[in-house]
């Protein structure tokens, strides 16, 4: 029996494969993200040295930056080596420059393990969309894109708590955080045994998934990042801006920004687990448009009114409809790439995953300054809008016409 045929038999959570691809997918936020707590300490602790502050701050970001300018070519290279290799490479250098945060002896080496950092989660994140791809398809595949938002959703609860535990101890012991992904190795090696055997099993979802050719699938998978990068700009609002949005309005910036993007992480959790219902019954263009209209929705409430009901309900529907949305960004972009060129299409649009959250703040802050928030929060709401009514316009046209010609 084939190892694809056995993993359709389970479910995914006793699929060593499927187990082993959802935790690398929570690499992504835990390379950002973990460090957070101890910023303050860090910068402390680098106080003599000049420009601290602006380096240590940058610390965050710079992963995001390797990613942008290396994941196009990491996922070209993971089409030519394969997609089990780069992935386990990827994972093996995430833990070797994640955790020499620990013991480099100053911010300007840190700084370099941190754009090394952001490598490894370019060559991880391209080759784990692209296996997934290969391994998993139809419903099977619509369910793991739910699950994976949903793991990187808990993920970054996990994570960001136990490193803020860490950081009340020593600055320097969050990045033994970066240490886990070990762990994962002998499930990877497993899923490097598969890769030729589970692409050889699914030749038929292959043609049914990929149904552009070769020499053109470049225009919609551009189309697909294009998207997606303005998606997350828009969403990168909630983590950015919320801080100072609270302390603009008189709420303690710091427990409000937690409890406030805890009730949108909690929800886009949730909501995750459900995406493979929502896209079956609804198909990928109304999934797309009620995924638009929730953050549509959370953006007006924000917009409204600056109270602890606007914003919970603001953040939860935030939250709720970006876990429709990204998971449908990585579900059209498999379905439009070929599967030779898996690789080079998640390489695309994790550029613009990460594009977009570089982007957001050049971009909106200015905006912010200059009209409010109350303002740029309406003016997203209804840009959101628009994208909601230009994902269900085409599948509308295409049934009114088909109703005609009946």
């Amino acid at each position: 029996m084939s190892a694809t045929k056995s993993n359709r038999q389970r479910p995914l959570w006793l699929d060593v494969a499927a187990i082993g691809l959802l935790m690398t997918a929570t690499l992504k936020i835990m390379a950002n993200a973990t460090i957070s707590p101890a910023l303050p300490a860090l910068e402390a602790s680098f106080s003599g040295d000049p420009g601290a502050a602006t380096l240590t701050r940058f610390l965050v970001s710079a992963p995001s930056l390797s990613v942008v300018l290396i994941a196009p070519f990491a996922g070209m290279a993971a089409d030519r080596i394969g997609r089990g290799p780069m992935l386990l490479a990827g994972v093996l250098l995430f833990v070797l420059s994640g955790t020499a945060g620990a013991y480099l002896p100053d911010l300007y080496s840190i700084l370099i393990s941190r754009l090394l950092l952001g490598v490894a989660v370019a060559m991880t994140m391209t080759a784990q969309v692209a296996l997934v791809g290969d391994m998993f398809a139809g419903a099977r595949r619509s369910a793991f894109m739910g699950w994976q938002t949903a793991a990187i959703n808990f993920s970054g609860f996990l994570f960001i708590g136990l490193a803020g535990y860490l950081a009340g101890v020593s600055p320097r012991l969050p990045f033994l955080i970066y240490a886990f992904p070990v762990l994962l190795l002998p499930m990877l090696v497993l899923i490097l045994q598969g890769e030729r055997r589970a692409a050889a099993a699914l030749p038929q979802a292959d043609l049914q998934d990929a149904p552009l050719s070769a020499r053109h699938w470049v225009k919609p998978a551009a189309l697909v990042g294009g998207l997606t990068m303005v998606t997350v700009m828009l969403f990168f609002l909630m983590p950015s801006q919320l801080p100072f949005y609270l302390d603009q309005n008189g709420f303690d910036s710091a427990s409000a920004t937690a409890i406030g993007l805890g009730a949108l992480t909690l929800t886009a959790g949730f909501v995750a687990m459900t995406f493979r219902r929502f896209s079956e019954r609804l198909g990928l263009a109304a999934t797309f448009a009620l995924g638009f209209l929730l953050m549509c929705g959370g953006f007006a409430a924000l917009a409204f009114e600056a109270s602890w009901g606007f914003i919970l309900i603001g953040a939860a529907l935030v939250g709720a409809g970006y876990a429709l949305v990204q998971p449908a960004f990585l579900l059209l972009a498999l379905q439009i790439a070929p599967a030779d060129r898996r690789g080079s299409v998640s390489g695309i649009v994790a550029t613009s995953m990460f594009l977009g959250q570089v982007v957001s703040p050049l971009v909106l802050t200015p905006l912010i300054q200059a009209f409010g928030f109350a303002a740029v929060y309406l003016g997203t709401a209804l840009a959101l809008l628009f994208l909601a009514a230009a994902s269900i316009a085409p599948a509308l046209v295409r049934q009114y016409r088909q109703g005609e010609a009946g």
